[in-house]
């Protein structure tokens, strides 16, 4: 990246290097060597970077994303594990994970394999999981317990009334790709204007499950500096 705008600050500060002044000084002929960059720094600590979007303030826009450029900032979560910081990274983002309540599940039909395994986890975390009729129906094959709700156009009580009830704490939503106009969509745009998070990748539901079991053990906060001290 060129620019160096964004990645080149979060990973100085991942690593505790000035890597854009280390940059331009060697531009200018000052070799790593005359500047003490004698080796590469391999952090132990987990950083993980999380772009913050600005859908609470443009509401019934879709949250999901495309080629072009959306988020507002970026922050950042460390912690010696990469649940934890990836929890914390949620947190700074204004998407705090839950630690209970109920979890609404609709992937599209090339992630329900997937969601499987991670519908299994999030009960084994004690949460009850809210599905469809499809999802609810290849939850059940497998022994995984879920609450069947009605989709929008199946008439009411539905998904939106449990979200308008506070009911919701956690959305995971993979799109099928058919339109701005869909249930889905509407789903994922309640969700902005109540404030709950909404998980559209199963890359994304598995890292916050990871996320919400490394923070059921609790965790701690301590300065930047203390991460990076053990690498110099």
């Amino acid at each position: 990246n060129p620019r160096a705008s964004r990645t080149v600050p979060f990973v100085s500060k991942a690593t505790g290097m000035p890597w854009a002044k280390i940059a331009a000084k060697c531009m200018a002929g000052v070799s790593l060597k005359e500047q003490g960059v004698t080796f590469a720094p391999i952090p132990e600590h987990i950083s993980v970077k999380e772009s913050v979007f600005p859908f609470n303030k443009f509401l019934g826009n879709d949250t999901i994303l495309g080629p072009e450029m959306r988020s507002t900032g970026e922050v950042m979560g460390i912690d010696t594990d990469f649940g934890r910081a990836f929890a914390k990274a949620q947190m700074a983002a204004g998407q705090t994970l839950p630690k209970s309540g109920k979890i609404f599940i609709s992937v599209c039909d090339s992630d329900k394999r997937d969601a499987v395994q991670l519908a299994k986890q999030l009960v084994q975390l004690g949460f009850t999981l809210v599905t469809t009729d499809g999802t609810h129906k290849t939850f059940a094959r497998h022994g995984i317990p879920s609450e069947r709700v009605k989709k929008i156009s199946e008439g009411r009580p539905n998904m939106l009334d449990l979200v308008k009830n506070g009911d919701i704490t956690l959305v995971i939503n993979t799109p099928t790709g058919k339109g701005h106009h869909t249930d889905e969509a509407k789903i994922r745009t309640a969700m902005v204007a109540h404030n709950i998070p909404c998980i559209t990748t199963i890359a994304g539901a598995q890292a916050a499950a990871t996320g919400i079991e490394s923070m059921k053990q609790g965790y701690g906060v301590q300065a930047l500096q203390v991460y990076v001290a053990t690498m110099k």
